[in-house]
């Protein structure tokens, strides 16, 4: 190496090799290597371009900061990792783990580590990241005191926590409350001390955190803002008892979690005499390069040309990238600012902010919605002239996408159309509002012009096909559904059919044929209608829907009969929802909201037993939370014996038909609700139809029972009882329609019927009565319904009500049909090791020798048998052997109950993303052993 070929300077292109050493090998410092593969920059030594060598401090490899959290809910370190071996050996880099630089010479240009080895570079980058502030109070080195930011921590943390019963994290910030989450998963009592007078400070405002700590208490955290931390209380033997607060107060807690901020790691920066800033951080220019032309600085550890030290993981990638553009000859990118919106999931709750929330400009005006009930808070900041300046959403962060790409923007209609649900039914602007510059995904800075010229230069045509070519979506996953609203609007055409296996048949299309031709069986079906292929997470659940819906006609009896079982989502086979962490809610029918004493201390007693979370739900019922699927049968066992029931919470059925107490009780009752509340759900129940529906039924004009925003919708009146349809509609609300008037019960029951069985033959997969009865080759409208159902132009009605009665006269209690059949049953436990005992098309569980985690255990038609990882590596959850076993193209997949991110049996590689990768396992005698492992890259 010469001075003469240095004074070239870092990114010009040479013929021979230069070195580029990374100090620091977290999120950001692999983007980099990333980027730099992405560009053809990175080589081995001997040929031209850039050899990497990079210099971790700890013993791992890059790993997922952001997600560390799952660690504690059944994560493996290595899941979480960033870095595939055979990346690096590709592209030539040098990972040195556990030896850290120790010094930088940037009159030399070295590097010395603290092994003592002595590197030259032509340029460096610093990727040091920050470490945590633990403040200095007494007692802050005491054993039982902790901090929060890696691998090792949450090592440490989780090996402590047995010896411990109560625990105080200091901080209230987004790690802090990550960490509070942390300690009450371990099973600790937990207290939570922020000096700030609310949570979260800098994302959310006084509501936002009001409403975030309503949530977080409901959850047994015990929150205490407006207070620091004075000493940490220590017993005779120097080990922490508890936290001191600067009011006197003393907190019992044998552990201390310190998250009160991080700062930047510039030591070696300061000691080599680059520029730092005043508040610390190394200072960079618009190209991420300091004070001295060799060296960059990037992520948590630069100070930026505005002034700011980022600490969220888009704007390192941010730099990552302008740095690999200099140092790969590109130039023109520039880093002067990010975007700092983010959208978390902190302890069950959703919390959002995008653009700037807290401006401050003459004339500027908030727009607020705020439900204390159920824990949410949404506001928007408007400007003057009526553009976005930024907004804050907790609770419920489904407007997210829709409004953080107009940051900075005009809102393209009325901002509480965002925000306030059922506003007067308007629909949310679509994405081709959006000007082609407007950032989409701000984890990879991608546009929605980027998005669309995926769609017309590359021929992009669904969102894995996005995330192949953009990144966009890989990131949070906030951006998922304006990523497909801008598909729509550029003109993706989807498909006709329902997919490839049924590419020319809609849902309604094959409810008519399995009726009018008595087709009893998916493979019958797919022999005479599909095109070929062995089904996939989309088809084979619909014809499990309309299987199930006309059982009583076809001569069928249970949902998991025969071949049907293979066919049904996770939620369907083993009749409960799955959770986000892989467990299963409970939730039996309490028809009317109706319930016993003795049905009360049962489902207590039961939750007491299981360790289950209880939670009166939205629809008057009881929901246990928390299960496992091999506890479900014996949960159901004991409920059963108290008068309980399944309610079909897992459903495309009957939810529940909620009431108010009406004429029973209520002063303005004109009719008995409850009753006909429970009339409507035991008539109703089990009944599969294209989406889930509920109903409602209100006593008086008072509406106490919401009845108008149900799909089913009655209230009484002095002449009878008034029937609404079409309600609800999900993130789309509208409110019910009057199709009829002052019915008595007779008439109310048959045009109920009738209403329900003619959605059931023309709605489409997974329409909601709400959008159904607009479709004008569905409902058609309310004055086209009421022609077809009260009129009956179509000379249907008498043959739609026989269809309903049928269906009445065989309803059976779906849990107990499983309870009283050992096949059903078996489904329950693990894999016996025998393959002949696989059902062809469902998984089983298997657990690996020496406790190495699960294995999804699969069989298809043909006999062959797959063996993969059951861990969701997006979720984190032990849930893949529970999926739908089917193909894509020529591929075998199991699809993920969690998402539906589909994995390739034999290679494990996931579709949607292709670098993410589950083990893929060999069957033994002795059981599953690992054959290959790949891991998730970022």
């Amino acid at each position: 190496m010469t001075h003469a070929r240095r004074a070239q300077g870092p990114g010009a292109q040479r013929p021979e090799t230069q070195t580029l050493v990374v100090i620091g090998h977290g999120m950001v410092g692999h983007r980099l290597l990333e980027a730099l593969a992405e560009r053809g920059a990175l080589t081995r030594p001997g040929s031209p371009g850039w050899h990497a060598v990079v210099l971790a401090e700890e013993d791992v490899p890059a790993y997922d900061r952001v997600h560390l959290s799952s660690l504690f809910t059944g994560t493996s370190t290595g899941e979480l990792s960033l870095s595939d071996p055979e990346f690096l050996t590709a592209h030539g880099v040098d990972l040195r783990l556990g030896d850290p630089a120790e010094h930088i010479d940037t009159t030399a240009r070295t590097v010395t580590t603290a092994s003592g080895a002595t590197l030259a570079y032509d340029a460096l980058v610093l990727a040091t990241g920050s470490y945590p502030f633990v403040p200095p109070i007494p007692g802050a080195d005491a054993t039982g005191c902790f901090t929060y930011r890696t691998q090792y921590d949450v090592e440490t943390l989780t090996a402590y926590a047995d010896k411990a019963r109560d625990g105080v994290v200091i901080g209230g910030g987004l790690l802090g409350l990550e960490a509070a989450g942390a300690l009450r998963t371990l099973g600790l009592r937990t207290h939570v001390v922020e000096f700030a007078p609310r949570l979260m400070p800098l994302q959310v405002d006084d509501g936002g955190a009001a409403a975030l700590r309503a949530t977080i208490e409901s959850m047994g955290v015990a929150v205490h803002t407006g207070v620091g931390a004075a000493e940490v209380v220590r017993d005779d033997a120097g080990v922490a008892s508890g936290l001191r607060l600067s009011d006197g107060r003393v907190i019992d807690a044998e552990m201390v979690v310190f998250s009160a901020g991080v700062r930047p790691r510039d030591r070696l920066a300061r000691e080599c005499g680059l520029a730092v800033g005043d508040r610390g951080g190394v200072a960079v220019d618009a190209h991420c390069r300091t004070s001295d032309p060799y060296v960059y600085a990037i992520g948590e550890c630069a100070q930026t040309v505005d002034g700011r030290v980022y600490g969220l993981v888009a704007p390192g990638y941010q730099m990552a990238e302008a740095v690999a553009d200099a140092l790969a000859g590109e130039g023109g990118t520039e880093f002067t600012g990010a975007d700092t919106s983010t959208k978390l999931k902190l302890m069950g709750a959703d919390v959002a902010s995008f653009g700037d929330p807290f401006a401050v400009e003459d004339d500027a005006v908030a727009v607020v919605f705020s439900d204390e009930r159920d824990g949410v808070y949404k506001k928007l900041l408007l400007g003057p002239d009526g553009q976005l300046l930024g907004g804050i959403l907790v609770g419920d962060a489904e407007a997210y996408g829709s409004l953080k790409p107009h940051a900075g923007r005009q809102l393209p209609g009325p901002a509480e159309a965002f925000i306030v649900p059922n506003s007067g039914g308007a629909e949310l602007p679509g994405a081709d509002s959006l000007p082609d510059d407007a950032v989409v995904c701000s984890c990879h800075n991608v546009t929605k012009g980027r998005v669309t010229a995926a769609v017309t230069e590359e021929g992009v045509t669904d969102i894995g096909g996005v995330k192949r070519c953009t990144k966009a979506g890989t990131g949070c996953g906030g951006c998922l559904g304006t990523l497909q609203a801008v598909l729509d609007a550029a003109g993706v055409e989807k498909a006709r059919g329902l997919c490839e296996h049924f590419p020319e048949l809609t849902r309604s299309e094959i409810y008519g044929l399995v009726r009018t031709e008595r087709i009893r069986s998916f493979s019958e079906l797919r022999d005479r209608y599909g095109a070929g292929g062995d089904g996939c997470t989309v088809c084979k659940p619909v014809v499990a829907n309309v299987l199930g819906t006309l059982g009583p006609d076809l001569g069928l009896d249970h949902i998991l009969d025969g071949e049907q079982a293979s066919l049904q989502d996770t939620n369907d086979l083993f009749l409960a929802n799955i959770q986000k962490d892989g467990t299963y809610s409970v939730i039996p029918r309490v028809a009317g909201g109706e319930i016993t004493p003795d049905q009360l201390v049962a489902l207590g007693q039961v939750a007491e037993a299981y360790g289950l979370y209880t939670k009166i739900t939205g629809a008057q019922r009881i929901g246990l939370f928390g299960a496992r699927k091999d506890q479900l049968p014996d949960i159901w066992r004991r409920l059963s014996g108290h008068g309980f029931e399944s309610g079909q919470a897992y459903g495309k059925s009957l939810r529940a038909v909620k009431s108010c107490v009406g004429a029973r009780f209520c002063r303005f009752g004109q009719g008995d609700s409850i009753q006909l509340a429970v009339d409507l759900e035991l008539r109703y129940r089990g009944l599969r139809t294209p989406h889930k529906f509920k109903g409602g039924v209100s006593g008086c004009l008072r509406e106490c029972a919401e009845a108008r925003g149900k799909d089913i919708g009655v209230i009484a009146t002095a002449g009878g009882w008034n029937l609404y349809v079409g309600g609800n509609g999900g993130t789309n609300p509208r409110h019910a329609d009057l199709l009829a008037q002052d019915l008595d019960s007779a008439q109310l029951f048959a045009l109920v019927d009738r209403f329900l069985m003619y959605y059931l033959r023309t709605g489409e997969r997974l329409e909601r009565t709400a959008a159904w009865i607009e479709r004008p080759d569905g409902g058609g409208g309310i004055d086209n319904l009421k022609k077809v159902l009260v009129e009956d132009s179509l000379g249907i009605c008498a043959e739609l009500e026989e269809q309903m009665e049928r269906h009445v006269d065989a309803y059976r209690d779906e849990w107990e049909a499983v309870l009283t059949d050992p096949a059903k049953l078996d489904r329950f436990g693990e894999f016996t090791g025998r393959t002949e005992d696989l059902e062809p098309g469902r998984g089983r569980v298997a657990f690996l020798p020496d406790g190495a985690g699960q294995a999804a255990v699969f069989r298809d038609a043909a006999g062959e048998v797959y063996a993969v990882g059951n861990r969701d590596p997006f979720s984190g959850a032990d849930v893949l052997a529970d999926g739908i076993m089917g193909t894509v193209g020529e591929r075998t997949v199991v699809s993920s109950p969690m998402h539906k991110q589909a994995f390739d049996l034999r290679t494990g590689q996931c579709l949607d993303d292709p670098e993410v990768f589950i083990p893929v396992h060999e069957l033994t005698l002795d059981g599953p052993r690992t054959h290959q492992t790949h891991r998730k890259q970022s």
